[in-house]
């Protein structure tokens, strides 16, 4: 349990696609209007724990060039989404209006984030905490991650709202934008590398 646990918390709260647009997000909108968005990833990651846990990512890349378009397909919306956070505007006093990404958002990123997929695959295959007893097992991790991910994400979601003032500026905000983009991009590549 204490290796699941700390893999867990080394896996799921390092820096990722989900985890980097989310502090973006409370960056640019503040926490408050973001949590729509961390529910979303939240429900997203449980949909990525199902579809590892019940082998149905192995099934789909075992259909002959799925892999790819999969792949292809994913690298679209991380790029789009890379796209929005590097032209996102500053903040000003008429903010009120722009909107913050959405529930759909979050659950769509997760659904296609690698990374996600990646550590739930070493996260369930790596460990057994409940021997004999597969459902157990599943359901056990499932509330255990899911739990670590609700802490990481706020924790990640705050660390963005807390550098919000930062954004009001034309130039820092730009220069900050373009470092999430670009480190969204890196994660989403090492996660594939890996």
């Amino acid at each position: 349990m204490v290796a699941f646990l700390l893999a867990g918390i080394a896996l799921v709260g390092s820096p990722g696609p989900a985890t980097l647009s989310l502090a973006a997000a409370g960056a640019a909108f503040g926490s408050r209007r973001s949590w729509g968005y961390l529910a979303g990833l939240i429900v997203g990651l449980i949909g990525t724990m199902a579809i590892t846990a019940s082998g149905v990512l192995s099934l789909l890349f075992a259909v002959p060039g799925a892999r790819p378009v999969v792949l292809a397909l994913s690298a679209i919306y991380f790029i789009y989404l890379a796209y929005r956070i590097a032209t996102a505007p500053p903040l000003s006093d008429a903010d009120g209006d722009r909107r913050p990404p959405s529930f759909a958002g979050g659950v769509l990123l997760s659904l296609v984030n690698p990374k996600g997929y990646a550590a739930m695959a070493a996260l369930f295959s790596g460990f057994v905490l409940f021997a004999g007893q597969v459902a157990l097992d599943v359901a056990a991790k499932t509330a255990i991650l899911t739990l670590m991910a609700v802490t990481v994400n706020i924790a990640w979601l705050t660390g963005g709202a807390a550098i919000t003032r930062l954004f009001r500026d034309p130039r820092t905000n730009r220069a900050i934008n373009i470092g999430f983009a670009v480190f969204l991009l890196l994660s989403v590549v090492v996660a594939l590398w890996l």
